[in-house]
């Protein structure tokens, strides 16, 4: 829901359910469910229902039912335990679900533990949401934003890292790819980090919006017309490589912007030598 209409509603926010409203509820239902009432049902141990149901009611309920039809013909002298209930739920039930905010909370805890370089915690949402039975191809995917978004050019190989994760969850699948999608993690959250390439973009994305669509100098455009030619497009293109060093100081940006700087380099040691050969090139016009 978008602010306007949130603005217009009012909100109710659901908390977990307490474990002993939890066990009511179980008992409630074991003795008056019309299903359920008929058979003699014994919650002998709730720590497991509890744990996974993560104070849902519709999670417990709807688990307490998987259980009773697991039993089949036996059901009638059932006597729930922890092991029967993780018998029976065969680790697969979601530990969070993954249509709800839960399921957001995790994939951001996930990125929120890389980013912050910590791989251990990285590790442990990522088992969350293997056990919970997320789709493979999301984890990867979100790893993959990642080697961009937070470590970019502190590290490219954490870009083609992730991008061969990807790949390799894709033909493979569960549960070998739980491997793979542990390894990239782990690199990922002990890597160098740097937005200076999110920022950058950002920025650029600003200046476009505010001077709209700026002209592009005619000696940087494409002349592959004789007319075009005639109007002097490409005339006076310094070709890079017929320099010292592959390297013409010309002006690349329209003159409205000359000179502005979108890329800072972070501090790290990959972008502090970018940041060296940069201004090498540059000299102060861009500040490096």
């Amino acid at each position: 829901m978008n602010s306007a209409l949130l603005s217009r509603c009012q909100v109710y926010v659901l908390k977990p359910l307490e474990e002993k409203d939890l066990v009511h509820l179980m008992q409630y239902a074991i003795n008056n469910d019309s299903e359920l009432k008929t058979k003699k049902i014994e919650l002998k141990e709730t720590a497991a229902l509890i744990n996974i149901s993560g104070g849902d009611a519709r999670k417990l309920l709807n688990l307490l039912e998987l259980i009773v039809d697991a039993a089949g013909g036996n059901a009638s002298q059932l006597i729930i335990t922890d092991a029967l209930v993780m018998e029976v739920a065969q680790k697969r039930i979601a530990l969070y679900d993954k249509k709800g905010e839960q399921h957001y909370d995790i994939i951001s805890a996930f990125i929120k533990s890389m980013r912050g370089s910590d791989p251990n915690a990285a590790v442990y949402w990522l088992a969350r949401m293997i056990e919970g039975g997320e789709d493979v191809k999301f984890i990867a995917r979100r790893m993959l934003i990642l080697a961009s978004e937070d470590i970019g050019n502190a590290n490219p190989n954490a870009l083609v890292l992730a991008n061969a994760t990807f790949d390799a969850v894709n033909k493979i699948g569960y549960p070998e790819s739980m491997l793979i999608l542990s390894q990239c993690a782990i690199y990922l959250a002990s890597s160098a980090k740097s937005n200076a390439a999110t920022v950058a973009i950002g920025a650029a994305m600003s200046v476009v919006k505010e001077f709209g669509d700026l002209p592009v100098p005619l000696h940087i455009r494409n002349a592959p017309t004789q007319l075009m030619k005639n109007l002097d497009y490409g005339k006076n293109y310094q070709y890079s490589h017929s320099f010292e060093s592959n390297f013409s100081d010309q002006e690349y940006m329209p003159g409205e912007i000359s000179g502005k700087k979108f890329f800072e380099p972070g501090k790290n040691a990959r972008e502090e030598e970018l940041r060296k050969f940069l201004k090498s090139l540059w000299k102060e016009k861009y500040g490096y």
